[in-house]
């Protein structure tokens, strides 16, 4: 259910950015590759215990050099028209894809615990 009510406000959105539909597209980019490098880098952790805090603010760093170059990128091409409507987009998946990602992890991790109990 909570997937579905993702996908109808990304295209909600994605109709009413309108003519800032670019912005609106980096929005969703920049933000989940964002989240995408902070959640690789960090649950590295999983394999190495012992650097759980560096990976966990390596991973942060990531995140934040991420949507420092897509900005700086976007700004640079001319494909943010919109401030609000790319703040708006990247506000919202970032918390989109933040929780997609952890779902799919758990989804991963639920399997495995399944896998390993048979």
């Amino acid at each position: 259910m909570t997937f579905i009510l993702i996908i109808v406000l990304s295209i909600l959105g994605g109709l009413l950015a309108g003519e800032h539909f670019h912005s609106y597209l980096l929005g969703l980019g920049v933000a989940s590759t964002a989240v995408g490098a902070c959640y690789w880098i960090t649950f590295r952790s999983s394999h190495y215990p012992q650097f759980a805090l560096f990976l966990l603010l390596l991973g942060v760093v990531a995140k934040i050099a991420v949507t420092a170059a897509g900005v700086l990128l976007g700004l640079k091409i001319a494909l943010i028209t919109s401030p609000l409507v790319f703040s708006l987009s990247y506000l919202f998946f970032l918390f989109a894809s933040t929780y997609c990602y952890f779902r799919y992890r758990e989804y991963w991790l639920t399997r495995l615990r399944h896998r390993d109990l048979q």
